[in-house]
C-alpha cells in the first residue's frame, strides 16, 4: 500500500442523520507509527446505551410477537422502528439531565444505530452502505480499514468495543444469512459468509491468536455487461465482441486470475450474452452472481452448497452439500449450461467431465498467478480429488474440453487499481510432453499502460467458424486502433 494523502472525501454516511466516519489513512507511514487522522464533524454515539436500547427492544419484540404470531417481516420491523424511537426518546431525556443535552441529531443517528443492530449488521452496517468501499477489514475490535480500491487503507471507527462484542457481531450475521446453521465459535473458528448485500464475509478467531479477524468483500460492479465492462476498462472494443461471440457459439471459457481481479464481475457480464429463455444452472459456495435475481434470464436454477452443522455421520460432515455435490446432481438438470462461480476443490474433476460431455458453453472462474500456471494449477486439483485422478487425465480433459482461458491482470501504478483482460488463450489440443498446446489470440500490449490484451495471433479456423456464425465479425481482429482502451473510471 501506498503512503500517499488522505482519502480526498469522508465516509458518507447510511441515512442523513447515521453518525459520520473520521477516517484515518494507513500507508508505509503508518507501519512505523506515523498514522495521520483527519478530523471531520461527527455526531457522536454511545455505544454502550446503543446496545442497552437493543437488548431492551429485542426483549419487547419478542414479547409482542408471542402474543401476536403475525408480527413479522416488514410489520415486525416497522413495530420496532416505533419500540425504538420510544426508548431513544426515554433515554435522551435521562442523558440530558446533564451540562449537554441530547440533540435531535443525535436522538436521529442513536435510533439508526440501534434499527442497525437489530436488523442489519449493527455497527459495520455504515461501511457496507458506502458504494465506495471495495474491502473491509478488521484485524480485532479496535482496528477497522476500508480499501477504496487506490491502493491505499483508510483507518476508521472500530465495530466493536471488545472481541467478544465483534465476535457476537459475527454470530448475528450468521443467524440471519438465510444460509442455513452457520456458528462461529471456539468449536468452529471458521466462517464463511454471504451477507444480505452479496458482500463475501471470511471470520476467523481461536486460530488466530487473542484477535477476531473479518474481511469483507464487495461487489461494487453487480449488474454491468460487456458494454459497461469496455466502458471500464476492463475489455477492449474486440475482446468484448470476441467474448460475446464465445458465449453465443457456446465455448467453454475459464476467467482466471488472481484475487480480486475482477473474474466475477466478468462472469456477470458474460452470463447476459446467454439468450434470456435458455435454462443453465450457476452452482457457487455462495450466491454471488445472482443471475436467477438479475431480471434478465427466466430459466436459472441456483444452487448453494451448504456448510456442515458440525456433526459427522459415517465420515462425512452432517448437512454438509459440496460443489462436488452439487455438480452431480446439476448434470442431471436438464441444463444447456453449467455455470461455476470459483472452481478451488475436487469439483474440478466434475467439471472437466461436462466439459467433455456436453454441448459446451459452460463457464467458471479459478484462482492462478499467472496465464502459464493454469494448466497445472487445475492438474493441483486433480490431484488434491484423489482417486484415479492425474496430472495425465487433466492435461487430456483440458485439451479435450476447455476452448478458451480468460485471463484478468490488475495494474497498481495508478491512483486507483485497474482491472482489465490481458491474455485471450484458445486450446488447441495435446501438445508437447502431454501438455495442452494453446494459440494466444490476445496478448498484453506493452506499449500501453495497463498492458491491455490486444490481438495477435488469429483463431484457428474451427473457432473462427464458429464464432462467425454467432455473429463474430473477425474484421476487428485485423483493423488498426480498433481494440484501444476505453476511459477508467
Amino acid at each position: 500500500m501506498h503512503a500517499e494523502p488522505l482519502h480526498p472525501q469522508p465516509l458518507r454516511p447510511h441515512t442523513a442523520t447515521a453518525p459520520s466516519v473520521a477516517p484515518t489513512q494507513v500507508g508505509a507511514a503508518a507501519a512505523v507509527g506515523a498514522v495521520r487522522e483527519q478530523a471531520i464533524p461527527q455526531v457522536r454515539i454511545d455505544y454502550q446505551a446503543a446496545g442497552t436500547l437493543k437488548r431492551h427492544v429485542s426483549e419487547q419484540l419478542l414479547a409482542e410477537g408471542k402474543r401476536n404470531p403475525s408480527l413479522v417481516g416488514a410489520v415486525r420491523e416497522q413495530r420496532a422502528r416505533a419500540l425504538i424511537n420510544e426508548a431513544v426518546s426515554v433515554w435522551a431525556d435521562s442523558a440530558g439531565q446533564g451540562v449537554r443535552p441530547v440533540s435531535a441529531a443525535q436522538e436521529r443517528a442513536m435510533a439508526a444505530v440501534v434499527f442497525d443492530m437489530l436488523f442489519r449488521a449493527g455497527r459495520l452496517q455504515r461501511y457496507l452502505d458506502d458504494d465506495r468501499v471495495e474491502n473491509i477489514l478488521i484485524n480485532g475490535h479496535d482496528q477497522c480499514f476500508l480499501d477504496f480500491g487506490d491502493e491505499r487503507l483508510v483507518r476508521v471507527e472500530p465495530v466493536a468495543d471488545s472481541e467478544e462484542e465483534l465476535r457476537e457481531l459475527v454470530r448475528d450475521l450468521a443467524r440471519t444469512s438465510g444460509q442455513g446453521e452457520r456458528t462461529f465459535s471456539t468449536g468452529h473458528p471458521l466462517l464463511a459468509l454471504r451477507l444480505a448485500d452479496g458482500s463475501r464475509l471470511e471470520a476467523m478467531c481461536e486460530v488466530t491468536g487473542e484477535r477476531t479477524y473479518v474481511t469483507i468483500r464487495r461487489h461494487r460492479i453487480k449488474d454491468a455487461d460487456l458494454d459497461e465492462m469496455a466502458a471500464l476498462g476492463t475489455v477492449t472494443p474486440a475482446v468484448k465482441q470476441f467474448l460475446s461471440a464465445c458465449v453465443r457459439a457456446e465455448r467453454n471459457v475459464m476467467i482466471v486470475g488472481e484475487q480480486n481481479s475482477g473474474k466475477t464481475s466478468l462472469l456477470r457480464a458474460l452470463l447476459k450474452e446467454i439468450p434470456p429463455g435458455e435454462r443453465f444452472g450457476t452452482l457457487e459456495t455462495e450466491f454471488e452472481l445472482w443471475a436467477h435475481r438479475n431480471g434478465f434470464h427466466q430459466q436459472v436454477v441456483p444452487m448453494e452448497a451448504r456448510e456442515s452443522n458440525g456433526e459427522r455421520v459415517d465420515g462425512r460432515a452432517a448437512g454438509e452439500i459440496t460443489l462436488l455435490d452439487l455438480m452431480r446432481r446439476a448434470l442431471r438438470m436438464s441444463l444447456t449450461r453449467i455455470v461455476v462461480g470459483e472452481v478451488r476443490g475436487p469439483e474440478i474433476t466434475a467439471l472437466m467431465q461436462a466439459l467433455t460431455n456436453g454441448r459446451g458453453g459452460n463457464l467458471c472462474t479459478m484462482h492462478a498467478s499467472a496465464p502459464h500456471v493454469v494448466f497445472d494449477r487445475i492438474a493441483e486439483l486433480y490431484l488434491l480429488a484423489q482417486g484415479n485422478f492425474s496430472s495425465e487425465l487433466a492435461y487430456r480433459q483440458i485439451a479435450n474440453g476447455l476452448h478458451l482461458i480468460v485471463f484478468l491482470s490488475i495494474d497498481h501504478t495508478g491512483p486507483r487499481k485497474r482491472r482489465y483482460v490481458s491474455h485471450v488463450w484458445e486450446i488447441t489440443g495435446v501438445g508437447e510432453g502431454g501438455r495442452p498446446a494453446y494459440n494466444e489470440i490476445f496478448g498484453p500490449d506493452a506499449e500501453w499502460a495497463p498492458a491491455q490484451a490486444v490481438p495477435r495471433t488469429p483463431p484457428s479456423p474451427g473457432m473462427l467458424k464458429r464464432l462467425e456464425a454467432a455473429g463474430f465479425d473477425a474484421q476487428v481482429l485485423h483493423l488498426p486502433g480498433a481494440w484501444r482502451p476505453g476511459v477508467h473510471v
